[in-house]
């Protein structure tokens, strides 16, 4: 399942690949034509966001068969998805910052007996996705909570319980691999290590201080406010995507219309501080923006943040829970998010002056024909956001 929901590094990968011609004369019509290109070659809809530092352009297209369900805006409520893992981050290195965590730390210190091995994986690895840890969502037993089949609360431990019942991938510190484990024991860490829930820690540390009004982390399937619907394929048109030895019969659960299943409703909570956080394009970039600019981090703790690794043999390198990715008109760090229904971009400028996000109400893993658009779109979004 995971080989389906990875957005993050092999999508982003892609976008230096694209061919490095001239960008058209006006950004802005390159940026509508590709939205419209994309819905019209089956993405449900698209919102895109750009703030070059100077004004900002925001374009909403969908197609026509959801607007009974929903009009999609640009200011709507999004799962964000993996892109909390910059969040949870950001709060483990305010943590180093005041001595309470160090990145040395072994997985041990904090959570004895849970991790095997786990004298040998630190902090750090954990974050930049180097423990050589099994990935949850690649056991056969998470397909029903991703799909809303058969939905039920993964607490934390149980989900690392599923991963480390899995033979490591690779000796710690060895090389990179993505895995929404680490993350999940970060943010176990971070509850033993304060006291405090992951919300808590959330709400006080970067969504209260920086008036994230409409950013939250979800504790079930719904949304406090207006939002987008997301949307993946019926279980007939989902067939050709899946994984070899995915159970048969496997699709989405929700209502049915136009070949797709409206998967708004399916609960990923579980998700929790590797990826169940939601937000809107605006405040995400606030966030961005702040953390970028130095304001919740000091100049060490960012700088270590963004001293990043290669993840696998693309352009694209991760940090402390944030990628740099390499495109044809310049290098931008944020990352990306992938749950059913719900596709993110969201990268800015090294200062945080500049923002991009692209949101798209499907998981382009799901439908990859549409994957090469999305690409040129969020590449058009980057260079617009350069002025290029």
């Amino acid at each position: 399942m995971r080989t389906l929901l990875r957005t993050a590094t092999a999508a982003v990968a892609s976008v230096a690949l694209a061919s490095a011609g001239a960008v058209t004369a006006s950004a802005t019509d390159e940026l509508t034509g590709l939205a419209e290109e994309l819905v019209a070659a089956g993405a449900p809809g698209v919102v895109v966001r750009v703030d070059d530092g100077r004004r900002v352009t925001e374009l909403v297209r969908q197609a026509r068969w959801t607007v009974r369900d929903h009009r999609l805006r640009p200011t709507d409520q999004f799962r964000v998805a993996s892109n909390t893992k910059t969040v949870t981050a950001t709060i483990a290195l305010q943590l180093v910052t005041e001595g309470v965590l160090a990145l040395e730390d072994p997985v041990e210190k904090w959570l004895p007996g849970v991790v095997p091995n786990g004298r040998a994986i630190t902090l750090e690895m954990l974050l930049k996705h180097t423990s050589g840890l099994f990935d949850f969502l690649d056991d056969p037993r998470l397909f029903g909570l991703v799909t809303g089949q058969q939905p039920r609360h993964w607490p934390p431990a149980e989900l690392v319980a599923v991963a480390t019942g899995h033979p490591p991938l690779f000796a710690p510190g060895e090389r990179s691999d993505y895995s929404n484990t680490n993350y999940t024991l970060v943010g176990m860490v971070l509850e033993r290590a304060t006291g405090q829930t992951y919300g808590e820690l959330v709400r006080r540390r970067v969504t209260g201080p920086l008036r994230l009004t409409d950013t939250r982390l979800s504790t079930d399937a719904t949304f406090p406010g207006r939002h987008a619907h997301g949307y993946e394929p019926d279980a007939e048109h989902l067939a050709p995507h899946l994984p070899p030895g995915a159970p048969p019969g496997l699709g989405f659960a929700g209502p049915e219309h136009h070949d797709h299943v409206d998967v708004t409703g399916i609960d990923l909570s579980s998700m929790w501080a590797a990826a169940g956080m939601t937000s809107t394009s605006r405040d995400w970039q606030r966030f961005q923006s702040a953390l970028l600019s130095g304001r919740l981090l000091p100049r060490d703790q960012l700088r270590a943040m963004l001293d990043t690794v290669p993840q696998g043999s693309g352009p694209v390198r991760y940090g402390l829970g944030v990628m740099e990715a390499a495109t044809r008109c310049g290098t931008v760090w944020g990352h990306t998010g992938g749950l059913p229904g719900y596709s993110t971009y969201s990268f800015s400028d090294r200062t945080g002056t500049r923002n991009v996000t692209v949101l798209t109400t499907r998981v382009q893993r799901f439908a990859p024909e549409n994957n090469e658009i999305e690409l040129e779109l969020f590449t058009a979004a980057v260079c617009r956001m350069y002025g290029k």
